[in-house]
């Protein structure tokens, strides 16, 4: 039983009221389940990252003319694929976070290594650390969206979707709306609250499901 006058104790990702079970967490379980779905998306010889580096030195020949005895040259790696792929881009990031759960006293530094490695090294870090981290990390509201930004992004390039990824998010009445990261904001279908672009990405993210 909570104390009426005490605030009610919520997931710092989405609306949902902290269970007894789920008592001195920051988020809820279905939250912490999605988090570590996205990761095991991005991670391993099939995984997200692994099919985004297969796209990196397939050129095309070049569309022009034929010169006799010239092969036509292959066109430039894609600059999206290699800003994901490469140092600075989805390891460095995933890596930031190991640095700072290591921190905080609950995850290891990986060792190094190639790329692909290193991914797998951070992914998997993180998700055994994510249940310590969900009763001690506050920014888990951070670290969630940015690594669903990382998994919508990378399907996004791979299936060559064109349109922006939708986003579903929870306005605090309960209702759950579809914005993109161009989304210039929205107004609730059922409460009538008003967000413009900051405060709509701001809200918590309701849970993908499957087409």
């Amino acid at each position: 039983m909570y104390d009426d006058d005490a605030p009610v104790p919520r997931c710092v990702i989405c609306p949902r009221q902290l269970l007894d079970h789920e008592s001195g967490r920051f988020i809820c379980l279905p939250c912490e389940h999605r988090i570590d779905g996205d990761l095991r998306q991005l991670a391993g010889p099939a995984g997200l990252y692994a099919r985004l580096c297969l796209r990196i030195g397939r050129g095309q020949r070049g569309s022009g003319p034929a010169v006799s005895g010239t092969p036509g040259c292959p066109m430039p790696p894609n600059e999206d694929v290699l800003s994901l792929t490469s140092n600075g881009g989805m390891v460095s990031k995933l890596e930031a976070w190991v640095d700072d759960w290591a921190e905080r006293g609950y995850a290891t530094r990986g060792t190094g290594g190639r790329l692909q490695y290193r991914v797998d090294e951070a992914i998997r870090t993180l998700r055994l650390n994510l249940s310590r981290a969900a009763s001690r990390h506050p920014a888990l509201k951070d670290f969630s969206r940015e690594v669903y930004q990382m998994r919508a992004t990378a399907e996004s390039i791979i299936t060559g979707e064109k349109k922006p990824i939708p986003i579903p998010v929870i306005c605090p009445c309960g209702t759950i709306t579809s914005i993109t990261l161009n989304s210039d904001g929205f107004e609730c279908r059922n409460c009538g609250a008003k967000y413009g672009h900051q405060a709509a990405m701001h809200l918590p993210m309701a849970e993908r499901r499957a087409a």
